[in-house]
């Protein structure tokens, strides 16, 4: 499956996402990371890492622990009701504030090992 058939707006995002390589999935024009069903994290792109500003890949560890957003904890909350709910996760939300102040919009969804997918959209960099 090439990039060009993964669209951010995909209702099936995940799925399309997970039938990629892990160097199909780095070059898509948007973040993608992938955490167990414990928060710990599977697959985190090199395109998330540049254009988060984080700048490491923190594979390995617990993604709500070691994320700078002060936002991790409701994002967390945001997921496990979800799961509690229905047992998968089909979010979407946006906000300001990375570490380069942008405008985010995150796409959260199930994925195939009981954790998620989350994709993150970036608009460019606001003027100060």
């Amino acid at each position: 499956m090439a990039k060009a058939s993964v669209d951010f707006d995909m209702p099936d995002l995940a799925a399309r996402i997970e039938a990629l390589s892990e160097a199909e999935r780095d070059m898509l024009p948007f973040g993608v990371i992938h955490l167990d069903p414990e928060g710990k994290v599977v697959f985190y792109s090199a395109v998330e890492a540049r254009l988060s500003g984080y700048g490491t890949t923190p594979l390995g560890k617990n993604f709500y622990e070691v994320g700078r957003n002060p936002a991790n904890a409701d994002l967390r909350k945001r997921i496990d009701a979800a799961m509690e709910k229905s047992g998968k996760v089909d979010l979407e939300f946006g906000w300001t504030g990375d570490l380069k102040h942008r405008e985010l919009r995150m796409r959260v969804q199930s994925a195939h090992d009981g954790g998620v997918w989350l994709c993150i959209e970036r608009d460019q960099p606001r003027a100060a």
